[in-house]
């Protein structure tokens, strides 16, 4: 990321189960995707990504949302653009609406234009505290949901790939024999998989990878461990994989959670 600006600011939470970030970046992130229930709004430019709705764009004043395991990326219009964003467990968010609705039974939209909602998420931001997260849960059940459950793959043969792939992340997965195991040919698999998943197969295994070693390393585990757990060759291969997915190094992530991060390398 040399030459660019990207630099990365985590906050401490009282709240278990919960990160926060500040960020400014002119960083493209790739589609990729997350465990946890993102909320944030942006501060500054502007963006454009991919979402559970197709493409959308946010700008200054926007609350951005992004849903648990939904395939996103993120690339600035205009130059650089500054954003917060709050990650949430969705165990966390299934024990606080237990009585309404849980994280799987619902879909937040990608973008809303709700000052009243943004005010909330600064809010938030600012108290980390469960009352402040239930205000803009629910303001968020109320206007930004997406009816319905998001869509899982319609095809038998992707289902399979995507099951055998969540199963086993850290384990080797050749295009061959993934479509064998599917009962199609590789094009038929690549074509399927990109057209209802949103990204190929390896692709979809990288981002698989990434997710099982950042939950390592907020566990406690060391960069090298944590890439050889998840199926890395090396340490470096996660190191160039985690940075482009999250805009931080793995050593940075573990060893900074809660304090500030400058990467820009």
């Amino acid at each position: 990321m040399s030459g660019r600006t990207h630099r990365v600011q985590q906050h401490r939470s009282a709240l278990p189960g919960v990160e926060a970030m500040t960020l400014f970046s002119d960083h493209a992130f790739p589609r990729h995707a997350h465990d946890e229930l993102g909320i944030g709004y942006v501060l500054s430019g502007a963006q454009r990504s991919w979402s559970v709705l197709g493409q959308v764009d946010a700008q200054a004043g926007d609350v951005i949302m992004v849903n648990p395991g939904e395939m996103h990326d993120g690339h600035p219009l205009g130059g650089p653009r500054r954003w917060r964003i709050i990650y949430f467990e969705p165990s966390l968010i299934e024990g606080l609406l237990a009585q309404e609705a849980t994280v799987k039974d619902w879909t937040v939209k990608p973008v809303a234009r709700d000052r009243m909602l943004a005010a909330d998420v600064a809010r938030l931001f600012a108290r980390m505290d469960e009352e402040s997260l239930l205000v803009c849960l629910m303001r968020i059940l109320d206007l930004h949901e997406v009816r319905g459950k998001r869509p899982a793959p319609a095809s038998p043969s992707v289902a399979r790939a995507v099951r055998r792939l969540d199963d086993a992340p850290q384990a080797s997965h050749p295009l061959a024999e993934l479509a064998r195991h599917c009962d199609v040919t590789r094009f038929q698999l690549l074509r399927g998989f990109a057209r209802e998943v949103g990204t190929t197969p390896h692709a979809y295994l990288l981002q698989r990878r990434v997710r099982l070693a950042r939950r390592l390393l907020a566990a406690g585990k060391a960069p090298a461990d944590a890439a050889a757990l998840s199926g890395f060759s090396d340490q470096s291969h996660l190191t160039r994989v985690f940075a482009r997915h999250y805009g931080v190094t793995p050593g940075r992530y573990r060893a900074h959670t809660g304090r500030r991060v400058d990467d820009s390398g």
